[in-house]
């Protein structure tokens, strides 16, 4: 059969090694690299913030935001209903996606990486959240602090994984396909808003936390004002879009707003979990966590066509969580600069975004430190209940 008889062989081996590479352990041991070390190697330039870049990327994709609106709303109501139906799918999907992307340039702003001018990145920021009802100081105070908490399971602020002994008891009933489906669709669909009311998958507090609450134990006392002000903005959009639906109706409001803005919150909480969901990473408890293993216990992944449209957020991870406040449009760029300098502290996973969540959901039920272990302190996914 000469090589046609060896092709397969050859292709199975590359995905054998594809697969281990993929569940490859990120080492958990101190790099030989510091935080210095790694902006040494990127580009000067890469750290350069124009607020006429990012305000093009911002135009840009509001105008595909009103070109989706405009020609859903003039053109598919004039098609017949069998073919209406898939069009009006398509458009909350796409729609969804960037306005994901406008959701992606807010989060910049969090992270001062739309411009040098601090208030100017607050105010943009904060009026964008507020339009896709998100809380903007709240969660860019609870955000940050998970940038500086990374992997630590006693301070990280959200996507914190259980332990095998804190698993309530009904999980085993989920722990099949169906029960999986569930679990994923519980997720994508009400993860986020829960998230923001009742600090669900988030760090454990001694009493009720919640993002719009002044007095929560997540924030200090300083912060209430910005609080106050998340819950004005979020109030503010929530009231524009009952003024529409009072013209326009409920059922429109919904289908021309709301249910993109479930695909916006379907996408943050599925790029979220998977950066920090994975079999190869660690996470650490306070006996043996420090700030850069934390940083560098991330998995870059590919979504396809959506990274561009996602400003390169889901591809780049591992660089914002080193250096968060490079802007979108110079992550590529440092990324490839830092591969060297990090070798395999970085971790990178191509498996298809809905494949992964489905692996993910699982074989990633829980962490347990390891028998055997010579750094205690370290605990690893696992999925035997």
């Amino acid at each position: 059969m000469g090589k046609g008889g060896r092709m397969p062989v050859a292709v199975e081996d590359r995905k054998a090694e594809q697969n281990e590479n993929v569940v490859r352990r990120v080492p958990h041991e101190k790099p030989p690299f510091t935080i210095a070390d790694i902006k040494k190697a990127i580009p000067p330039h890469c750290f350069e913030r124009s607020l006429i870049r990012s305000s093009s990327y911002l135009v840009f994709d509001l105008i595909v935001c009103f070109l989706l609106y405009y020609a859903a709303t003039s053109y598919i109501p004039l098609l017949p209903k069998p073919l209406s139906y898939l069009a009006w799918t398509a458009y909350v999907y796409v729609q969804g996606c960037f306005m994901f992307a406008v959701w992606v340039v807010a989060h910049e702003c969090g992270h001062h990486g739309f411009s040098q001018y601090h208030w100017l990145n607050d105010t943009v920021g904060f009026i964008l959240h507020s339009l896709l009802l998100v809380p903007y100081f709240s969660w860019k105070i609870s955000h940050r602090r998970h940038h500086a908490n990374t992997n630590s399971l006693d301070r990280d602020e959200n996507h914190v994984p259980r332990f095998k002994e804190t698993i309530r008891s009904y999980y085993h009933y989920f722990n099949n396909p169906v029960g999986r489906v569930f679990i994923i669709a519980f997720t994508l669909t009400l993860g986020w808003p829960l998230y923001l009311i009742v600090n669900i998958a988030g760090r454990s507090y001694d009493r009720f936390a919640s993002h719009f609450d002044p007095y929560s134990p997540i924030y200090s006392e300083r912060e209430r004002v910005q609080i106050l002000l998340s819950d004005i903005g979020f109030l503010a959009g929530l009231y524009l879009v009952y003024r529409v639906a009072l013209v326009k109706g409920f059922a429109w409001v919904m289908l021309v707003y709301g249910a993109p803005l479930h695909v916006v919150n379907g996408f943050l909480v599925m790029i979220t979990l998977l950066h920090h969901t994975h079999l190869s990473l660690p996470h650490y408890d306070s006996s043996e966590w420090d700030w850069l293993r934390g940083a560098l216990a991330t998995v870059d992944r590919d979504y396809g066509i959506l990274n561009k449209v996602f400003h390169h957020i889901s591809d780049t991870h591992v660089l914002h969580h080193l250096i968060s406040s490079i802007p979108h449009y110079h992550a590529e760029e440092a990324t490839e600069a830092i591969k060297p300098v990090l070798g395999d502290y970085y971790h990178y996973d191509g498996t298809p975004f809905y494949k992964a969540m489905w692996r993910e959901a699982e074989e990633c039920l829980y962490v347990e430190a390891e028998d055997g272990d010579k750094a205690k302190g370290v605990y690893w996914y696992k999925n035997k209940l």
